[in-house]
């Protein structure tokens, strides 16, 4: 069963949903819900609802491939944005709270400090991936070139893991249940390229 005709009713839904973490933050700011480190909180929150999109970015493909809904792929570019905008927020955040706006603090942390050169470096990945979002890049870059850029994903997202694991250092459940998720996600990238599989039909449009 085909769910394409559902998918202009369902990505109004999913566009707000993707907000909801946005207005989570607002919410508790205005009511003093942001604990005792309130900068803290808003860096550690936007950092991990990166990674999350940046998940359910690289989980469409599979999701698409394994319930056989081509439709799903109209979700991918939505998922791709919003990582690179929480991201944005979790660097202004970091830029703000963390240097005062000190583009020279900035560069000598990431020249010293590793969490934040991996995350900084995850970061500049996901950049080239935004700006080239669009279907008018699509058809500029042509199909192949546009492909093999956008799998800069898959460093941009072993970074972010990375980096939130050297930055939490103890309790690294979480950075650790991300891990496993992309590492999944990398594996079924692998055995698909190597093990040939039916062709998803294409979606209706």
């Amino acid at each position: 069963m085909e769910f394409s005709q559902y998918v202009k009713w369902l990505k109004p839904l999913a566009w707000l949903s993707c907000l909801s973490p946005l207005a989570t933050l607002i919410w508790k700011a205005l009511n003093n819900g942001l604990g005792a480190n309130p900068d803290e909180y808003i860096r550690n929150s936007t950092g991990y609802w990166t990674l999350a999109f940046l998940c359910m970015t690289l989980g469409i493909t599979p999701a698409r491939r394994l319930l056989r809904q081509n439709c799903l792929i109209r979700f991918r570019r939505m998922l791709g944005l919003f990582a690179f905008f929480y991201g944005c927020l979790h660097f202004v955040t970091y830029f703000l709270f963390d240097t005062g706006f000190d583009f020279r603090q900035v560069a000598e942390d990431v020249s010293k400090r590793p969490f934040i050169t991996v995350g900084f470096t995850s970061f500049v990945l996901m950049v080239p991936l935004a700006i080239t979002s669009s279907a008018a890049m699509v058809r500029r870059l042509g199909g192949r070139r546009w492909q093999a850029l956008h799998r800069l994903i898959y460093p941009g997202a072993i970074a972010g893991v990375i980096h939130y694991y050297w930055l939490v250092k103890s309790d690294v459940t979480v950075p650790q249940r991300f891990a496993l998720v992309i590492a999944v996600l990398l594996s079924y990238r692998l055995i698909h390229s190597i093990v040939p599989f039916a062709p998803v039909p294409r979606a209706v449009r």
